[in-house]
């Protein structure tokens, strides 16, 4: 339990000095006699104890309205848990063949990396407790989030990702080295990198395997991920920016590579033909990716305050009856 406004408990220090200087006050003043014996055998017992018991009840309630004050609390559940967490980097292929319209959502025909971030999204929401970064590449790569715990900026940053920021191509060497980059000064025991492409390394500045090397040197597991269906592929005709039609290209996807790369560095392969197997291949990974940390988890506070406020009430309700019925004062 605590208090939310503790402060205010001072207050309970100076009540006692209040209480003792209006009890003297109410003692003051009167008429001077010779005997009071006389008094004092008339005197009933309501009489003799009514000031006490009034003084009491005072003293109660301004006790118990100081505690309503403070904002006693009651935490639900504030304890030490056992929570999951890791460094993912996600490097996604943007080059013009993800526009290819070969997987599904919601019953559409969608092009592959509308469905890509859409179960990216997934995945980074099933993970909460991880630090993940994203990196996206075509004819180069670049980071579109560096490693983050604030996964609705990321999100925020995966929505801006889409195919034609940057010139065409299939860098998968860069994309790689890029999020290997990342992933190199962290301190944390496991580090992995997801990456996704539908195609082929056509940019030769970074060689996938070299790349691959350095993962190895940093301890960095790499998932590889081949998207796209077999054989052939609906591509949109663009001219001006308008969707003229669709032709049928052929898909293309070292899966050699892709194999070489994931053995190299203790992870695996996966191919992904449709939204479901994508879903499923991101859903493995986030099984396989997983180690225990111990942390914190706060929960809400309930407010105790009106378990004060009720009975401070109660007093001050009893006080003001007694006063004006049983213990009045007459003039």
């Amino acid at each position: 339990m605590r208090f939310a406004n503790p402060w205010l408990l001072t207050l309970l220090v100076v009540l006692p000095a209040w209480l003792g200087w209006e009890r003297r006050q109410a003692q003051g003043g009167g008429l001077l006699y010779s005997s009071v014996s006389a008094a004092r055998a008339a005197v009933s017992p309501w009489a003799r104890l009514g000031p006490k018991l009034l003084a009491g009840l005072r003293g109660v309630t301004l006790v118990l309205f100081v505690l309503a004050l403070a904002r006693p609390q009651l935490g639900r559940g504030d304890h030490r848990v056992k929570t999951e967490g890791i460094e993912i980097v996600l490097a996604v292929d943007v080059s013009g063949s993800m526009l290819a319209m070969d997987f599904e959502l919601a019953g559409q025909r969608t092009d592959r990396l509308t469905v890509v971030k859409n179960v990216v999204r997934e995945f980074i929401r099933a993970r909460p407790d991880d630090r993940i970064g994203m990196v996206a590449f075509a004819g180069r790569a670049y980071v579109a989030s560096p490693l983050t715990l604030d996964h609705d900026w990321l999100d925020r940053n995966l929505e801006r990702v889409r195919v034609g920021l940057i010139e065409d191509g299939t860098a998968i060497g860069a994309g790689l080295g890029t999020a290997v980059n990342r992933l190199r000064d962290t301190k944390a025991k496991s580090k992995v990198v997801i990456l996704l492409t539908d195609g082929v390394n056509n940019v030769t500045k970074v060689q996938p395997l070299e790349a691959a090397k350095a993962a190895q040197q940093y301890d960095v597991r790499v998932y590889t991920i081949g998207a796209g269906t077999q054989g052939v592929a609906p591509m949109p005709v663009i001219r001006g920016g308008q969707v003229l039609g669709y032709q049928q290209t052929m898909v293309e996807i070292d899966e050699a590579l892709l194999k070489q790369i994931a053995a190299m560095t203790g992870g695996q392969y996966f191919r992904a033909t449709d939204t479901a197997s994508l879903r499923q291949i991101y859903e493995q990974i986030d099984k396989l990716e997983k180690r225990e940390i111990e942390a914190v988890k706060y929960e809400e506070w309930r407010e105790l305050f009106p378990w004060a406020l009720g009975p401070g009430l109660g007093c001050l309700l009893v006080g003001a009856l007694l006063e004006n019925t049983r213990l009045r004062k007459l003039p």
